[in-house]
């Protein structure tokens, strides 16, 4: 049995490396799931959702049976480009620049890489930003 927000350990196993391979990262526990910080500033959190337990989050993305997601930011001007693209992306009310996805069997690590580092970008200090390179085109 599980607690409510567990998120798998294959999921956790793919995140890891990508979110603490960036500069002074680090990850622990969140009110549900689990989180990777620059500082004290959140630029991922991955939890299992329950749409009983976690309403939010269910009717942002757009649910009705458990799922895992991943919140992270996202540049303004790229927000709407990922909601074109429908499932996995959605879009929580909670700040302009919050993104979701649900993580799959069809992710494309690759590409929670991409945006990942670009959330990550965002969150941190312009320094080290700046050692992560430039965004991607």
């Amino acid at each position: 049995m599980t607690e409510p927000g567990d998120v798998p350990p294959e999921v956790l196993g793919r995140l890891r490396p990508i979110c603490l391979g960036l500069p002074e990262t680090y990850e622990e526990p969140a009110w549900v799931g689990t989180r990777w910080r620059i500082r004290k500033r959140t630029f991922a959190h991955v939890l299992t959702v329950d749409p009983e337990r976690q309403a939010a989050h269910a009717r942002a993305a757009e649910i009705d049976e458990p799922a895992c997601l991943l919140i992270f930011r996202s540049p303004l001007d790229e927000i709407a480009g990922l909601l074109a693209t429908g499932h996995p992306f959605y879009k929580p009310d909670w700040s302009a620049n919050v993104m979701g996805m649900v993580l799959d069997g069809r992710t494309d690590w690759e590409e929670v890489g991409e945006l990942l580092t670009e959330s990550y970008r965002i969150m941190a200090p312009k320094r080290l930003a700046a050692q992560v390179g430039p965004p991607h085109a």
